[in-house]
């Protein structure tokens, strides 16, 4: 997968506002290869029971510093709902990334390596 071309910069105010687009693969913010494409990460956050997401403190696919695990930056509710997450997602086996409190991959996944090739649904 490759960005587009770096004069576009339609998306930087809700994707990358912190980050400069020349950046983006070289801090670990997108995957030349994802672990998405071997089934062994995923992207979750929190919902209550109506369906409604809990506060995590940044948008999903943020590519900033305020969407790193430990950041600091967010209140103190959506500290603990992401600790909550990486918690439940630790006790099933899933580790989280440093860079996005909402991307788990699989410890000890079966086929680090490899990369699959299939249609979806």
């Amino acid at each position: 997968m490759r960005a587009p071309a770096l004069s576009d910069q339609k998306t930087r105010a809700e994707f990358y506002p912190d980050v400069d687009k020349r950046g983006l693969f070289r801090e670990g913010y997108i995957a030349e290869r994802s672990g998405h494409a071997r089934g062994s990460t995923l992207d979750l956050t929190l919902v209550d029971r109506f369906g409604r997401e809990l506060d995590m403190g940044a948008g999903h696919d943020l590519s900033s510093p305020r969407s790193w695990p430990d950041d600091r930056t967010v209140g103190a509710q959506a500290q603990d709902n992401r600790r909550r997450l990486a918690e439940a997602m630790a006790r099933r086996g899933f580790a989280p990334d440093d860079k996005e409190w909402w991307r788990f991959a699989l410890a000890g996944e079966p086929h680090p390596d490899e990369y699959f090739d299939f249609p979806g649904r």
